[in-house]
């Protein structure tokens, strides 16, 4: 072979092995890829089916129940309420009226959170969460 069709194949191979750690990467990112959703969202239908997401707005005021380690609450953005399932213990921070972002599955019309984060300063909205929000009206 002539050392010109060496470098080519060399250069060949590269690009194929730069294209297939590409691949993996992005197959990488989209795996973890976790979607914001707000109720109203749900409501219409919006929430990526089958996969985990992320349930944010403000914990409605009187859904709050507890059944031993099982807590039960309503997610609300001021148009629509979805019923959030958690089980295990909530943030200090947590209380009715206060915004909160619940990361887990959509089980029929319930939401069956694995985690939950409560808002550390009443003054201080994600801007996604904010923009949601006030585009279903509840600010």
């Amino acid at each position: 072979m002539k050392p010109r069709h060496v470098r080519l194949l060399g250069l060949l191979a590269m690009l194929a092995l730069l294209a297939l750690a590409g691949g993996l990467v992005l197959k990488a990112f989209r795996q973890n890829l976790v979607f914001f959703v707000t109720p109203s969202e749900i409501a219409r239908g919006e929430a990526p089916a089958g996969s985990r997401f992320r349930l944010g707005g403000l914990v409605a005021p009187g859904s709050l129940q507890r059944d031993g380690d099982r807590v039960r609450f309503n997610v609300t953005d001021g148009a629509r309420d979805v019923a959030v399932s958690y089980r295990g213990t909530l943030p200090d921070l947590f209380r009715e009226g206060r915004g909160v972002v619940a990361q887990g599955r959509l089980s029929g019309l319930a939401f069956v959170a694995d985690e939950v984060l409560a808002k550390h300063d009443e003054n201080y909205m994600p801007p996604d969460a904010a923009a949601a929000l006030k585009k279903a009206g509840a600010r």
